[in-house]
């Protein structure tokens, strides 16, 4: 434990801990993601490196032995439950979570040594401001309106609110906090800010099946759409229970006042 605790991976998903605003599982096991039957016909668990709940992500830090051959660490002389060494299996096993973990609706995303700072041995020199500005970017998601969710989901974290599995599939995203329960929809930047708002807004009505007083929503869009979503007054957001935050640029959160 103590050499996995100082490895380059820990480093790795210490720094990824920062970037996300919360602590990752590591080493967690899926019921679903499975080795190969060994000849009682045993399927073990495999494990994942780090898995963080709230943002419904699985990093894989992958050293040299990955991508190419290393002795030590493949045991060519020796045959697992796969039926090959251990390279082989390794490569098995890799190419199964990158199957199974998206099939499970969570996002994998593959760390290598070349990403960050690292000597020609693939060791990590721990350029601590280097690497974490690189794992901002590779974290980072594709569109903008993943940036909005995913700045607002870490938001949510640090204000004790914990993301759930929604009730409706459509939803973006739904958390709850003491006895409270926050439905959510996420718009990007676009060029038809008015259009995206009205549907967003229309996405939420639909939403409210509940009419428990302690359930909100939220319409979580960047600051660029501003003047769309205020063309629904105040007091009618009041009255709906509807909550605008707007995510800035620098990828901070404010709660527009009603």
């Amino acid at each position: 434990m103590a050499a996995r605790d100082t490895s380059d991976e820990a480093y790795v998903v210490g720094l990824c801990d920062q970037v996300l605003g919360e602590t990752a599982l590591t080493q967690h096991r899926f019921d679903w993601l499975l080795g190969d039957p060994g000849a009682e016909g045993r399927r073990v668990r495999l494990p994942v490196d780090a898995y963080w709940p709230g943002h419904q992500l699985v990093v894989e830090y992958r050293e040299l032995q990955h991508d190419r051959p290393v002795p030590h660490f493949d045991k060519p002389d020796r045959i697992t439950v796969s039926g090959v060494h251990r390279g082989e299996q390794r490569a098995l096993y890799d190419a199964r979570r990158e199957s199974e973990i998206p099939a499970h609706g969570l996002r994998l995303v593959v760390v290598r040594p070349a990403d960050l700072d690292a000597d020609g041995r693939g060791r990590l020199r721990r350029n601590e401001e280097s690497d974490l500005a690189a794992l901002r970017k590779i974290l980072a998601r594709a569109s903008d309106e993943d940036r909005v969710l995913d700045t607002f989901r870490t938001w949510l974290l640090a204000e004790g609110w914990t993301p759930v599995e929604p009730e409706d599939r459509w939803t973006d995203l739904e958390a709850v906090r003491d006895g409270e329960r926050l439905i959510c929809e996420a718009k990007g930047r676009t060029s038809e800010k008015g259009i995206d708002a009205d549907i967003a807004y229309g996405q939420l009505l639909r939403r409210m099946t509940s009419q428990d007083a302690r359930t909100r929503y939220a319409l979580v869009v960047p600051t660029s759409s501003l003047k769309a979503v205020e063309r629904v007054p105040g007091h009618v957001r009041r009255l709906l229970h509807i909550d605008v935050y707007l995510v800035t640029d620098d990828d901070a959160v404010r709660r527009l006042p009603t």
